[in-house]
């Protein structure tokens, strides 16, 4: 590269740097002070977009930016006001997914709003042209944005540590519980953090539409960005989100400028990887405080009792008898239902008991669906071969990043899984001579005596109720036991002898082979499969059904994997909007039932018996 390209190159990082800043400096602060991994930050950037993009035909552009990062910020206050307020003493699972379920009615609430289509923006007057920079014609509003970067972070600066109020914000966010012993006033505060941190993501939404269309897909693309950048540079830290969105916006526009644009997808998930295992708190992140009281105490997975089991024997057996009253279309859903059934009961398996928060456990599910396509189509074996040995790679992926992730906790721990699951997700996305790249792999259908919906519909059940079977039994083993003490105490269980990151290696990697057994019964029940299988958005379902069903419960996997498939296929078939349908069933759920609908209907049952 020449010196001219180095330097355009930089300059283009730079503007980058500044949009990335402005979402990322919000989510640090919601996050830092109400510990709340908000899945929705993305959407409240993307409504800025679109907000600004309806309002500069009408008013010009420079006055819809300000306006609508202030509509966006008190979208957000009511947000915090008559939704987070009162989950804020539920676990920080459940709080995600109340915010994943937001995300999925503004997506189509815009949808309803705006259309389908990509909307541009306008050029901002003043600033449409561009200058001569090295011999090199660079935009204008380019230069707006790298300077405006550096204001907002220094105005941020100012405002936490010259002000009261940034006063209190630095306090809650080193040590929570200790700002609310001194007498701080907990509501107003989350309050007022929520809707500034709303309205830097409505500003940086706002500001990128001269430079790129508002789409309904950036939500989600936005906000694994911006975690990203909150993460490498320190929760809670806002220099240190400006020097992580400067470093992940430089190798990106290095990545372009030397021709090698397919980094960009895996880069950044690369950076956060080596940096949590060298540095897991962040660059410039605290160690985390300890809490000074007993932790909260998990409620004990009990055995099934008899009644349980026989009520599980029955459905199985109406399972089983199934085909005879229906076919068709039916069998293709239940299908469906047991293998998610399996991938959730397999999450669980880590995050009930193990303790280990995963968002990336979509990237074993996909391996196994990987596995057996690459088995059967480019290796040529048969579909038993492939279904016997397609998981082993899962197991083995599961193994290897386990190793990695077992040393992390928290959010760290969740983010560290979700870059390796996007590490794979990248490869399998660009390595077209193997993995068939974007268009994946087709033609993978099952054995001659399988071929019937019925036949298919009999193995799945067989293999996705003795899985399940297993890792059930499993919990109630020896290793069972000792990973539940792991999890519940790990320095008595240290103390005992008991090595814990051995133990949770052992798990995370059981867990992950079992991912990939549904995984390849889900492949063949497709006769294809895409990177898609992997995405993020599939590791996000399987947090969603077990989180319904319910954590501290031993078949609140398989009831919400039931609950979650139907409702999903039965919306996208019968309601136009039926994301935000199924975002606001999911609302109703958290606020009615934060344990769960198994969760609540073993308590009930619980209170009867006493």
């Amino acid at each position: 590269m020449t010196y001219s390209s180095i330097l355009i190159q930089f300059l283009n990082g730079l503007a980058s740097a500044s949009s990335l800043f402005l979402v990322a400096a919000g989510l640090s602060l919601i996050f830092g002070v109400t510990r709340i991994v908000n899945f929705a930050h993305g959407s409240l950037y993307m409504l800025g977009m679109y907000v600004a993009v309806g309002l500069a035909g009408q008013i010009g552009f420079w006055w819809s930016v300000p306006l609508a990062a202030l509509a966006v910020a008190g979208f957000g206050a009511l947000v915090e006001a008559l939704l987070l307020r009162r989950i804020y003493g539920a676990p920080e699972l459940l709080q995600a997914l109340a915010t994943f379920a937001l995300v999925l009615v503004v997506k189509d609430y815009t949808l309803w709003q705006w259309g389908p289509e990509d909307i541009l923006g306008p050029r901002a007057p003043g600033l449409d042209g561009a200058v001569t920079i090295a011999g090199n014609r660079f935009p204008e509003y380019d230069l707006f944005l790298i300077a405006f970067g550096p204001l907002v972070l220094a105005a941020l600066w100012l405002l936490l540590k010259r002000t009261r109020w940034g006063t209190l914000v630095r306090a809650a966010t080193q040590d929570r519980e200790m700002a609310s012993a001194l007498g701080v006033n907990q509501r107003w505060l989350f309050t007022s953090v929520f809707t500034l941190g709303a309205c830097l993501a409505g500003l940086g939404g706002a500001l990128q539409i001269p430079r790129e269309p508002a789409t309904l897909l950036i939500d989600l693309s936005v906000v694994v960005d911006a975690f990203v950048v909150v993460v490498i540079g320190g929760l809670g830290s806002i220099p240190g989100a400006f020097v992580a969105a400067f470093l992940i916006a430089e190798i990106k526009a290095f990545c372009i400028g030397l021709g090698y644009s397919t980094l960009t997808l895996v880069i950044e998930f690369i950076v956060m990887a080596v940096v949590l295992v060298i540095r897991p708190w962040g660059l410039f992140g605290r160690k985390p405080v300890l809490p000074r009281g007993p932790g909260a105490i998990e409620r004990p997975l009990t055995p099934p009792s008899r009644t349980v089991i026989a009520a599980l024997v029955a459905v199985t057996a109406a399972l089983a008898l199934l085909p005879l009253a229906y076919g068709g279309y039916t069998l293709v859903l239940m299908v469906d239902i047991l293998i998610f059934a399996l991938f959730a009961v397999s999450l669980h398996f880590i995050m009930g008991p193990g303790g280990l928060h995963s968002f990336g456990h979509a990237a074993y599910f996909g391996l196994g669906a990987y596995g057996a396509g690459l088995l059967a189509v480019r290796a040529g074996a048969p579909m038993e071969v492939s279904l016997a040995f397609a998981p082993l790679l899962a197991g083995l992926g599961a193994l290897v990043f386990g190793w990695f992730c077992v040393r992390l906790s928290g959010v760290y721990l969740t983010m560290l899984t979700l870059a390796f699951a996007q590490i794979i997700w990248s490869i399998v996305f660009q390595w077209d001579d193997f993995t068939g790249g974007s268009n994946g792999i087709v033609g993978l259908w099952p054995a001659p005596w399988l071929a019937s919906k019925t036949a298919y519909y009999y193995l799945t059940l067989v293999s996705c109720v003795a899985a399940i079977a297993l890792l059930w039994r499993v919990l109630y083993s020896p290793f069972g036991y000792a990973l539940r003490a792991a999890r519940d105490s790990p320095t008595r269980a240290d103390a005992i002898g008991m090595d814990v990151r051995q133990l949770q290696w052992a798990g995370f990697a059981v867990a992950g082979l079992f991912a990939g057994i549904a995984g390849a019964l889900y492949a063949f029940s497709k006769g294809s499969i895409s990177p898609e299988t992997m995405a993020v958005s599939r590791s996000v379902d399987g947090l969603v059904i077990v989180l319904l069903g319910g954590i501290q419960t031993l078949t609140g996997p398989v009831w919400g994997a039931a609950l979650f498939t139907w409702l999903q296929d039965t919306m996208a078939r019968n309601i136009d909007y039926w994301r935000a349908v199924i975002g606001a069933v999911i609302l109703l759920l958290v606020l009615a039932f934060p344990q769960g609908i198994t969760g609540f209907v073993a308590e009930r049952l619980e209170q009867r018996r006493t």
